[in-house]
């Protein structure tokens, strides 16, 4: 089968748009037609260096679609099922995923460092060359083939570049809420960056009850959205210490919980610093490989502060996002508004520039 699908041929290009061939997925396989693909900083990342994956690959990890093809053995769905693809593979046995924290699972790391699916081949060709998978999604394509384990079934009545969202920012972010920081009803809250995942941890808390939540960033537009999705106080850390600045709204005493949603270990120190005695850092945001943060060790002992990290909302997709669902047909869980742009795939470059001059909220490209 031919597809348009965006590849990345090496760091610091641009995506390119090439007809490639899909394979027919292989036993255990589905195929995916996506309706919509959402426009992440993890793939920018990879486009700019900051993130490695193996080259040349069709990106893209967040999104949804309707299955058109199954491969043999497979019996949990069914051609025309509407779905979420998971980028994150897990194997369902072992210890992580046992333990409700599929992320962790070596399939999934497996599949993510070598670009290709579980058979170590990839689906994708280019003028007979193989092309690499990221995530075991590749979701920037029209056609993408993924494990069925990696599909997750969803309502067919609920908007696919809605859905689409589901597969990273949202579920990343308000499940860090309450899976990794366990956020509790009228205690404070820092986020520190508040783009599409950002913006999710802001509304997780306020869906947690915290009493105060404080937003910080350095674009005005994306402070003023943090307000609309539950922040009670917006820091511009262009006009000072934010920290500071946080430390003075909570009395001087720091809040019970910050976020780090940025992927910079001097504002991971930011979050850390603006915590009060025994309160929780968690960092969501993606650094390159060798980066560090350090912090003051004593302040781990005497004050009981924690830094801990959360991949995928640190909890299970398979389980969080239908509750996710469930909030957002009852008008608890803004998704709507959490979708601010909308391109065609063809200006999928464009999506990202203004993604890069922060002037989106959460974007997706449809087909």
């Amino acid at each position: 089968m031919k597809a348009k699908a965006a590849i990345l041929f090496g760091v610091g290009q641009k995506l390119e748009i090439h007809e490639v061939e899909v394979g027919a997925p292989h036993a255990g396989e589905v195929l995916i037609r996506m309706g919509a693909a959402g426009i992440c900083h993890t793939d920018l990342h990879v486009m700019t260096g900051h993130a490695a994956a193996p080259l040349p690959a069709v990106l893209g990890h967040e999104g949804a679609g309707v299955v058109e093809e199954v491969g043999p053995g497979v019996t949990a769905l069914k051609p025309g099922d509407h779905v979420i693809p998971l980028w994150r593979l897990s194997c369902g046995v072992c210890e992580y995923c046992s333990d409700g924290r599929p992320a962790l699972c070596a399939e999934g790391m497996q599949v993510r460092s070598s670009g290709c699916l579980l058979d170590g081949t990839t689906r994708f060709t280019l003028r007979g060359g193989a092309i690499k998978h990221f995530c075991g999604v590749s979701s920037f394509s029209e056609y993408a083939v993924v494990p069925e384990r990696a599909a997750l079934r969803i309502p067919a009545d609920l908007p696919l570049d809605r859905a689409a969202l589901l597969g990273c920012a949202v579920v990343s972010g308000v499940g860090a809420v309450f899976n990794a920081a366990r956020v509790r009803p009228g205690s404070s809250v820092a986020v520190f960056g508040t783009g599409g995942v950002g913006l999710n941890v802001v509304q997780g808390a306020a869906l947690a009850g915290a009493g105060t939540i404080i937003a910080v960033d350095r674009v005005a537009q994306k402070l003023e959205w943090a307000r609309r999705f539950g922040a009670t106080h917006a820091v511009d850390a262009r006009q000072g210490d934010p920290v500071a600045e946080v430390r003075a709204l909570t009395g001087g005493k720091g809040v019970n919980y910050a976020f780090e949603v940025i992927g910079e270990p001097a504002v991971m120190r930011q979050a850390y610093d603006a915590l009060a005695k025994r309160g929780i850092c968690v960092v969501l945001g993606v650094t390159p490989p060798t980066a560090e943060v350090r912090v003051p060790a004593l302040s781990l002992v005497f004050e009981e502060r924690v830094l801990t990290g959360s991949i995928y909302g640190a909890g299970a997709p398979r389980v969080e996002i239908p509750k996710l669902i469930e909030l957002y047909r009852a008008g608890k869980l803004l998704l709507d508004e959490l979708l601010t742009h909308r391109y065609p795939f063809a200006r999928i470059n464009e999506a990202y520039a203004a993604l890069e001059r922060g002037e989106v909220a959460r974007s997706v490209v449809t087909f």
